[in-house]
């Protein structure tokens, strides 16, 4: 192991993430039953210009009236090369702070973003004397933010979780795209031909190497990597596909964008009753092991390693995490 030692972020889980638009109250309202994980009130892209600053006082009005009950929520504000960006930070946080855990900051291309919401916050924060300092959430969606991802990922200790918007990302890389977050055909290899000459495409993911790289930015620095959207809510195989993908890169959830996706995502971003049984059975073999001095443990015939045990601790926490909510 590295002598730099990475400390992790604020726990919290963040399976499924649902976007609300903060434009809409009945959809701020029904966000009160919602079983997603964080709730994302949105300012930015669901808002039309002419409805930002009513999304605002709807968003403000929410947060003190409404009962969220325990739920982690965050709200995504404007850009910063906008107008409204600096109102959203300052009326949201000023007259409903205390009620929010996060900000989430949207195409983010440098890590001086960062730093420039963080310091508006430490000043509203140390003027209205809140007990709690809000965490940062950050969505990369661009080629400049994703060229600075590490610097990003490591400009302030409010850091909390890097997230990936395939959408705006392939916007600015000119990529095409049929759809938020999902496959494209043209993306694809072509087997050699067969002896009836044959041949067959076999579709790659064009979200691999961005993703992986916001992966690696994350855990280098302590943070929950966490997917984007995937936009089609009526393909349910899909979605699985995406989630999947996400989830095996090392993601540790996925956003939702239709209430409908929330309970599929949180089921395949938490560990199955037989991964959670195999985790504990490992712990509860090392333990045996070191009861009785030995230096190798077993189970069911083979050799545990180092690394089995931290991955079985990493499923055990989660799922008593998750258990506790």
């Amino acid at each position: 192991m590295s002598f730099t030692i990475v400390e992790p972020c604020t726990a919290r889980l963040n399976r499924s993430e649902q976007a609300v638009p903060a434009s809409n109250p009945r959809f701020l309202e029904k966000a009160t039953t919602s079983p997603a994980d964080i709730i994302l009130f949105d300012l930015e892209d669901s808002v039309a210009p002419d409805d930002k600053e009513q999304a605002r006082r709807n968003l403000i009005q929410a947060l003190r009236d409404l009962d969220f009950g325990d739920r982690t929520l965050s709200v995504r504000i404007n850009g910063l090369d906008t107008p409204y960006m600096y109102r959203d930070v300052i009326d949201v946080v000023e007259q409903a702070g205390d009620r929010l855990h996060l900000i989430m900051i949207p195409k983010v291309g440098t890590a001086a973003d960062v730093y420039a919401v963080d310091m508006l916050l430490t000043q509203i924060e140390t003027a209205k004397g809140f007990g709690r300092r809000l965490g940062l959430e950050l969505l990369v969606e661009t080629a400049l933010g994703m060229t600075n991802i590490f610097a990003i990922a490591g400009a302030s200790r409010r850091n909390e979780s890097l997230h990936f918007g395939s959408g705006d990302y392939a916007a600015s890389t000119r990529a095409r795209l049929t759809t938020i977050g999902g496959p494209h055909p043209d993306y694809h290899v072509l087997t050699d031909a067969d002896d009836g000459g044959a041949r067959q495409a076999h579709w790659g993911d064009m979200w691999h190497h961005a993703l992986n790289r916001l992966v690696l930015a994350a855990r280098a620095n302590g943070l929950r990597p966490v997917d984007g959207p995937f936009a089609d809510f009526s393909d349910d195989d899909g979605l699985t596909a995406s989630a999947l993908r996400a989830r095996v890169q090392g993601c540790d959830g996925k956003w939702a964008i239709h209430p409908k996706q929330v309970e599929p995502i949180n089921a395949l971003f938490s560990p199955t009753d037989a991964e959670v049984d195999r985790a504990r059975r490992i712990l509860e073999a090392m333990e045996q092991a070191q009861r009785d001095g030995k230096g190798a443990v077993a189970l069911d015939g083979r050799m545990i390693d180092i690394v089995s045990i931290k991955q079985a601790e990493v499923v055990v926490t989660l799922a008593d995490r998750i258990k506790a909510t």
